[in-house]
């Protein structure tokens, strides 16, 4: 049973173009050594569709049964990423390989090393597979909803051994260069499969990698060799713009660097990325208007529930230029009548998230504005999804979400299920612990609608899409109507 899995995976191997035929001795004896096995048999066994995730399981049930790893999702991981590394080229090779297809274009480099990521399972695409993915359509464009499946849920034991095990700084965060080949243990992944290509930009080394969770194509992170904190300053842009001009078909964004309208991981400085068109980048201009001294530079409001100028120029050197002076002028900007405070007790407020691409000819730079303000009535941010729509998403609202994809927590999947049969049965939601708290909302639309068992699903993926709207127009500081886009104008007159 080793043997045949053994002769399995390593077809797979050879047939995705992870490894050359001529290693397959090699591939094999390397994962002999993983089961601590001695013998191999060459055994005849069907090597036609080899299914990657069933060849994995009935390796990672072996190795359970040999009692060299727990039955738990989490050293399961860490063992199959172990088998997988049996097969992935080194570091080198993709770096080399990488390079020699850039020399053909930029889009064969990406398409290469993307193949390479899925083939090699660090993108577990059997699992990214499980997502729930729909799209609606709204005032703004169509938004895009998905709740996230991918990341599987720790047991019990395995959280327990995450607490007790003895506290690590190597690898500082998950994002660090370090993690390249790191075995990784019961609070920190595995990534022995996890490949980087070293790019330059701003003149400084930094990592170039795709994200394990894809939550859209081709979702790529590019990261700074050193672990510094998040900063937006005039040298973000910078860094943007060059990796556009060497990776010109992918957008690149930066999270703010202010917690609540920040990412999960303000500690180290990162941008995402990838080859993917998101709501934003199609929403229209619904008011130009010109900075002195950049008459060069095309500069307008954009129709969309956040605050978000956008920037175009043939010349990037411009955009960033003005980039900069917009970025200084929010940092300091007050108007207490829009409610928007440059700082309260010496706590800064006002930051930006910046989204660059190249459309055509032009670059072309969003920026997103941001305020991280709380009060009594919003303790978790002003400008964040308020309390009401916490039922669905309570979660800071990242550059993904500002560009217009929403990233749901798994937990929806169940409870949307469940309030689907509710609806549709009748039962009364407050009396139910889980459901409970989508009752005001299920309330709300209920009479817009004749709910079925053919179109409650439907119906409640529609309404979802709304709240998510709804979410985006609660971290717009001004808001898109008449009143928020005069306080807009009042911004824009001051630089």
């Amino acid at each position: 049973m080793l043997s045949e899995n053994i002769k399995k995976l390593v077809q797979y191997g050879v047939e995705s173009g992870l490894m050359p035929e001529s290693e397959r001795v090699y591939a094999t004896n390397l994962l002999l050594d993983c089961f601590k096995e001695d013998e191999y048999v060459d055994c005849d066994c069907d090597l036609s569709n080899i299914i990657l995730e069933d060849v994995l399981k009935n390796l990672l049930d072996e190795a359970v049964k040999r009692g060299i790893i727990e039955d738990s999702v989490v050293y399961r991981d860490l063992f199959d990423t172990k088998l997988m590394n049996c097969l992935t080229p080194r570091p080198a090779e993709v770096q080399r390989t990488f390079h020699e297809k850039y020399e053909e274009s930029p889009e064969a480099a990406t398409d290469y090393f993307y193949g390479l990521s899925r083939a090699s399972d660090y993108i577990r695409t059997y699992r990214v597979k499980k997502d729930l993915k729909w799209t609606v359509d709204t005032d703004y464009g169509t938004l895009d909803i998905t709740i996230n499946l991918s990341k599987p849920e720790k047991d019990p034991k395995a959280i327990a051994a995450a607490k007790n095990a003895p506290q690590s700084a190597y690898p500082k965060c998950l994002l660090c260069v370090e993690n390249e080949g790191y075995a990784g243990r019961a609070n920190h992944p595995a990534r022995e499969n996890h490949r980087i290509i070293p790019i330059r930009i701003n003149d400084s080394d930094w990592g170039f990698q795709y994200s394990p969770y894809v939550y859209y194509n081709e979702h790529c992170i590019v990261f700074n060799g050193q672990h510094t904190p998040m900063k937006i300053e005039k040298a973000t842009f910078v860094k943007l713009f060059d990796f556009i001009k060497l990776f010109p078909h992918y957008f690149l964004g930066s999270n703010a660097d202010l917690p609540i309208v920040g990412g999960s991981i303000l500690s180290h400085d990162h941008f995402q990325g990838g080859h993917y068109t998101f709501a934003m980048e199609k929403a229209p201009i619904i008011k130009n208007f010109t900075v002195k001294g950049y008459e060069d530079v095309t500069c307008g409001i954009v129709k969309w529930p956040l605050s978000v100028i956008r920037l175009q120029c043939k010349d990037e050197k411009r955009i960033i230029d003005l980039a900069d002076h917009i970025l200084k002028t929010w940092r300091g900007y007050t108007d207490e009548a829009a409610f928007v405070f440059a700082e309260t007790d010496g706590e800064p407020h006002n930051t930006i998230t910046p989204i660059a691409r190249k459309r055509g000819e032009l670059f072309e730079l969003d920026l997103a504005l941001r305020n991280n303000i709380t009060t009594e009535e919003h303790p978790l941010g002003v400008y964040h999804p308020h309390e009401k729509l916490h039922h669905i998403k309570k979660e800071n609202i990242g550059l993904i979400e500002v560009m217009g994809l929403a990233v749901l927590p798994s937990r929806l999947k169940g409870e949307l299920e469940d309030l689907a049969d509710a609806i549709v049965s009748g039962k009364d939601l407050r009396l139910d612990e889980v459901l409970a708290k989508h009752a005001d909302w299920v309330e709300e639309f209920k009479p817009n609608y004749t709910i079925t068992k053919d179109n409650v699903e439907e119906i409640l993926q529609k309404e979802v899409g709304k709240v998510f709207c709804q979410v985006l127009e609660d971290a717009g500081v001004f808001k898109c109507n008449e009143e928020g886009l005069k306080a807009f104008g009042r911004f824009v007159e001051t630089l």
